[in-house]
């Protein structure tokens, strides 16, 4: 299918089940997102299967004009619509004249190991991560372990927004089976947890219930498994370690157990959240520093990648500079930290989303939420006389918010955050204070970084993959302080009406 397809097409008629739609606007920095359609929504659908199988036909023209090998791994999430899209997308790249290698119900990580695995440079992987039922989406990548970042995905959207795709002959399809024993064979290798550790498994009846205890168990450690059990109605709600709802509940798990630590995973698997054996939740970014300190004095002179989301602590930390360790803050985005961290032969990148980029010698260098949990028992095996809340107290004192994300059109979200940064800017032109302190520092390598004088500072920017903007906090001094640049934020951005209602509580 080389036609146009539709921005839009009303479901329910001869149009949509014949001809293929696509919104433009699920063409995201770094991989796709669109809005599927749910049962009993009443919200009209982004995409349609000719639209995936065009999707499918512009990404394998896409791979040949890249000069790879036209081999792609795909794989899917548990979703009840995920096998279908899939195949729709397997269609498109077999009529592109790609060999496709159908690795089945996978994690993303599985999908990135599978490239290693099965020696195939690209990947394509059907999910829509953590987000509410409805959602759909792709990962891709035609050079292992990087997945696309502006450049490609500009690319694939001109080709198949203007119905460019070329078919080819050559495309196949071959079923892989195996991969996913292989997979967790590979991330349990060589890891024996000595220490007596009991982990909660929380996996929100996402993808990673078939994965994360099973992996776990082969680390040697004890697991008491929450919400494990498959099931794509995701009953108490959406597999994501940032959600509030998805954290206190690990929390009420640790400390009814007494667990040593509690690690949660999202829906496809590629990140990781924390909570410690006193029941706090411990954000990523935190956790990436406290995976840097323990891996400093085994790589003196390494270098870390985090993103602008992140503490500030890392760039002051006194273990890392001990062992001349050095921190580059760069843009959000897990196909950015991973290209970055690549290219600077970085010996780890962290996310604030939970994204960890671990490289060799300790990983492959993409995302995998079962190697970052791998990571953190390590670090409490190296450390047998510290519990998980020790390691957190021994961080320099930083309070943070979480991530909050107002909803915020995906057609509006980068001009609205642009007139956000201009606002800022002439705050700070004006000496106008921010919780009585002025602003001292901007950065707009990615939205608005505005510190404050002694340290505190506020984050907005526009999120790559919802129709939402981000907004993080962060202070030295205290939790009110926190709340009170939320509130000036919160202030801000009422005077924008394409912002939706920001009432989160923190």
């Amino acid at each position: 299918m080389t036609t146009k397809p539709h921005a839009s097409l009303q479901p329910n008629s001869w149009e949509f089940e014949t001809e293929a739609l696509i919104k433009p606007t699920g063409f995201r920095e770094y991989d796709a997102r669109w809005w599927f359609g749910h049962p009993g929504s009443d919200k009209a659908p982004d995409l349609n299967l000719y639209g995936v199988q065009a999707l499918g036909a512009g990404l394998g023209t896409l791979i040949h004009e890249l000069g790879v090998a036209p081999k792609i791994v795909v794989g899917h999430d548990y979703r009840g619509y995920s096998q279908s899209v899939k195949q729709a997308l397997e269609v498109g790249l077999m009529s592109a004249g790609i060999e496709v290698h159908d690795i089945g119900l996978a994690l993303s990580p599985t999908a990135y190991f599978a490239q290693f695995d099965l020696d195939i440079p690209c990947v394509a992987m059907v999910t829509a991560s953590h987000n509410a039922n409805g959602w759909t989406g792709v990962k891709m990548g035609a050079n292992r372990p990087l997945t696309f970042g502006p450049d490609e995905m500009s690319r694939l959207k001109e080709i198949v927004l203007t119905g460019s795709a070329i078919t080819k002959s050559g495309g196949g399809y071959v079923r892989q089976a195996g991969v996913a024993e292989r997979y967790l064979d590979d991330v349990a290798k060589g890891v024996t947890i000595k220490r007596p550790l009991k982990v909660v498994a929380a996996c929100g009846n996402g993808t990673a219930g078939a994965f994360a205890p099973q992996a776990l168990r082969a680390m040697g450690v004890e697991v008491i498994e929450m919400d494990c059990e498959l099931d794509h109605t995701f009953p108490r709600y959406n597999p994501n370690p940032e959600d509030m709802k998805m954290l206190h509940a690990m929390r009420d798990a640790v400390l009814e157990h007494g667990a040593d630590v509690g690690l949660g995973f999202d829906g496809d698997g590629d990140r990781c959240g924390v909570i410690d054996n006193e029941g706090e939740e411990i954000f990523a970014d935190k956790i990436g520093l406290m995976l840097a300190r323990d891996l400093a004095p085994l790589h003196p002179g390494a270098s870390f990648v985090v993103d602008v989301k992140s503490t500030g602590l890392f760039a002051i930390d006194p273990v890392l500079a001990e062992h001349g360790c050095k921190t580059d803050y760069y843009k959000t985005g897990h196909s950015y930290i991973k290209r970055r961290s690549k290219e600077l032969g970085a010996l780890a990148g962290f996310e604030k989303s939970g994204h960890f980029f671990l490289q060799p010698p300790i990983g492959r260098g993409y995302d995998d939420g079962l190697v970052a949990a791998r990571a953190v028992l390590q670090m409490l095996e190296r450390n047998p006389d510290r519990t998980m809340a020790d390691l957190r107290r021994a961080l320099p004192t930083s309070f943070g918010s979480p991530t909050m994300s107002p909803a915020c059109a995906d057609e509006n979200k980068y001009a609205v955050v642009e007139r956000i940064v201009a606002k800022v800017e002439a705050l700070q032109a004006a000496g106008t204070t921010v919780a009585g302190r002025p602003i001292v520092d901007i950065n707009t390598i990615n939205g608005v970084r505005f510190t404050l004088d002694g340290g505190a500072w506020g984050l907005v920017r526009a999120s790559s993959n919802t129709p939402n903007l981000v907004v993080v906090i962060e202070s030295p001094d205290s939790g009110d302080d926190v709340k009170a640049i939320f509130g000036e934020i919160a202030e801000l951005l009422s005077e924008f009406p394409e912002i939706g209602d920001f009432d989160q509580k923190i």
